[in-house]
């Protein structure tokens, strides 16, 4: 994994040379999107090292005298989908394909239509990196095909065992019924998006609505609305204060500037979704670019609607991936509950307000832990760190199994199962089981964690 990093390191001019002029995204964010990626590999790999993720537990011998001991297995062949909005982290090079090797899995990974020639060129070279160690390189297999069939074919075979995926709602509900009709059923780790909402609390000082109203604006506009964890609801009591917030974000929005959506595909999704809010009597627009829009670009808008209108159409409670958000105009605090109880589940879910406010909203602040895999307080939801704290998934519909995240060390988790070994010679066991601890990774021996081995006699 550290030799693909680095292979891919050396020809990232090449790479982001591709992936510019086959995507609207500027060098600049493929830049930042590529050290990402990097980091991604040598995170995962150095996460693999450690054996944290193996659970690997000794009890030796039992009360009953036996000697049992656990550890993660790989799952088997894995079948990944190349994401369309992150060309290099989230695609044929992403974290999906990094975690499931690290797993210890084959991976096959259908790459996006939207970005082939960039798809194929991180393939190459991270099969290049893989014959480099002298590996057999179809532990990682790649593939295109825009039709669903192509999917369908993958995620049916008998010899794949579970499905990554990165998408929509609709793609990766249908990835996860394919695998559940099998005759033999395999789990789906498909994030799906989040409507991501931000609760305001009242209690705003005059002197910093501005600066929240530009944090907020940014976390909206940012890659043009195109991030899985874009603010899509903002949830406040209609109120001066509000008002005056709200106001400062609809200038902003009047003044934004619009730049092509990443393929059309995205562009013709978010007008229908677009189309079908605006459209509705519930909602009021209270800004829009005022500048010129470019071709394929979707137009930056902001509206409004009433939390008791909203609570009761659930068509408009879906995510509109694009520069757009809706706010929510609560009558008071049991209102902006009721919008909390109303969502489903969430990747994630923003609260601002003074500490006092917060710890006085604690049953709002308890609903919000209960939708959302990830809790923020006075942040931005955009942005996700790679480490071992983060959890990048949700209750259903964020994602399929909320158990898992897609980011950062436990995401190589999704592709292991645990098998216990009761009385098996040494000479038998898993690596990571041995009494000498060959790969010198932690492990619970009788409740103490530790490296050492076990001396037995």
């Amino acid at each position: 994994m550290h030799t693909i990093a680095n292979t891919l390191q050396q020809n990232q001019d090449a790479l982001i040379r591709i992936a510019t002029n086959e995507t609207h995204l500027s060098a600049d964010r493929l830049q930042t999107e590529f050290n990402r990626t990097l980091f991604q590999w040598r995170s995962y790999a150095d996460h693999c090292l450690s054996g944290y993720w193996l659970n690997a537990c000794i009890d030796c011998p039992t009360a009953q005298g036996k000697d049992i001991r656990k550890t993660m297995i790989p799952l088997g062949p894995v079948a990944v989908f190349g994401a369309s909005n992150f060309p290099f982290a989230y695609s044929t090079a992403g974290g999906d394909s990094a975690s499931a090797l690290a797993a210890g899995c084959t991976v096959i990974i259908k790459g996006h239509p939207a970005h082939p020639l960039t798809s194929s060129a991180c393939a190459d070279f991270i099969r290049q990196a893989i014959r480099e160690q002298g590996i057999a390189e179809d532990i990682f297999i790649h593939l295109h095909g825009e039709s669903f069939e192509v999917g369908e074919a993958l995620v049916k075979h008998p010899n794949v065992k579970s499905v990554a995926f990165t998408g929509s709602l609709e793609g990766g509900r249908q990835l996860f019924n394919w695998a559940a009709a099998r005759p033999t059923p395999i789990p789906v780790f498909a994030e799906m998006g989040s409507l991501n909402p931000i609760f305001i609390l009242p209690e705003i000082q005059d002197s910093s609505i501005e600066h929240l109203a530009s944090n907020v604006y940014d976390s909206i506009l940012s890659s043009m609305g195109q991030f899985c964890t874009k603010p899509g609801l903002i949830i406040g009591i209609d109120s001066p204060t509000f008002t005056s917030f709200t106001s400062a974000l609809s200038k902003l929005f009047s003044k934004s500037s619009a730049s092509p959506l990443l393929h059309v595909g995205i562009l013709n999704n978010y007008n229908k979704n677009l189309k079908k809010v605006v459209s509705s009597k519930l909602v009021n627009t209270l800004a829009s670019s005022q500048l010129p829009i470019p071709d394929n670009s979707g137009i930056p808008l902001l509206a409004s609607i009433s939390a008791e209108a909203f609570i009761h159409a659930p068509e408009l409670q879906q995510e509109v991936f694009g520069p757009f958000s809706l706010v929510i105009l609560c009558k008071n605090n049991d209102e902006m509950k009721n919008i909390a109880e109303a969502l489903g589940g969430q990747l994630t879910a923003t609260l601002i307000g003074t500490n006092e406010e917060i710890k006085e909203n604690e049953e709002l602040y308890q609903l919000l832990s209960s939708i959302a895999g990830r809790v923020i307080i006075n942040g931005i939801p955009t942005g996700v760190d790679v480490c071992l704290s983060m959890q990048h998934g949700g209750p259903y519909p964020a994602s399929t199994d909320s158990r898992f995240t897609a980011v950062g060390g436990d995401a190589i988790k999704r592709f292991v199962r645990p098998v216990c070994f009761q009385n098996v010679p040494d000479d038998l066991l898993p690596a990571a089981l041995k009494n000498e601890n060959p790969l010198g990774i932690y492990r619970m021996i009788n409740n103490q964690l530790t490296k050492d081995p076990i001396h037995t006699t």
